[in-house]
């Protein structure tokens, strides 16, 4: 068994050789949500100017359903709307390339270095959307690669939509003090 740091580092490499060794090993989700945990662990320390130790436990709870969302959507807009003939693929797989591809995140920890938040986020940000691309495209078997950017973009519009809602829902009931 490849070793967790090992396969870390891999798929911030934007390895794709790693992103179909967690597409086919059932095993790895665990290692999956290990990475979305600290790579959401990451972002609050990163700005912990900004919310503190409350700000860290709700970004990773949010990182963590955030992160079953966007596999769900990216596994139904790319199997069903835009699928390749050889496109074959569960959630699951989608879950462990998807969780993987968050490993660039952990760079977030050097935002706590003052003058550097801004810059270091989106950074990060840049770097785990194209490893996101590639997990998308090796999950769904995809060899076109604007397929995958395709399959990304829509579920991230999606994906915002539906932040959007939930926080004008949440946020109307939540008075500030």
């Amino acid at each position: 068994m490849t070793s967790f740091k090992d396969r870390i580092i891999r798929a911030a490499k934007l390895d794709v050789n790693l992103y179909e060794e967690v597409e086919a090993d059932k095993g790895a989700l665990g290692q999956a949500m290990g990475v979305v945990i600290l790579s959401s662990i990451a972002a609050g320390v990163g700005s912990s100017g900004v919310g503190g130790f409350v700000g860290i436990l709700v970004g990773t709870i949010g990182a963590l359903i955030g992160w079953y969302v966007w596999a769900y959507l990216a596994y139904f807009i790319g199997t069903k709307f835009f699928p390749e003939p050889q496109t074959k693929a569960d959630h699951g797989e989608l879950l462990r390339t998807v969780g993987f591809a968050s490993s660039p995140g952990l760079i977030r920890v050097l935002g706590i270095i003052p003058g550097l938040r801004g810059i270091v986020f989106l950074f990060a940000s840049i770097w785990m959307l194209v490893a996101m691309v590639i997990a998308v495209k090796q999950a769904l078997d995809y060899r076109s690669t604007l397929r995958a950017v395709g399959v990304c973009m829509i579920g991230w519009v999606i994906q915002i939509i539906i932040i959007m809602l939930l926080f004008s829902i949440l946020g109307g009931a939540v008075k500030p003090v």
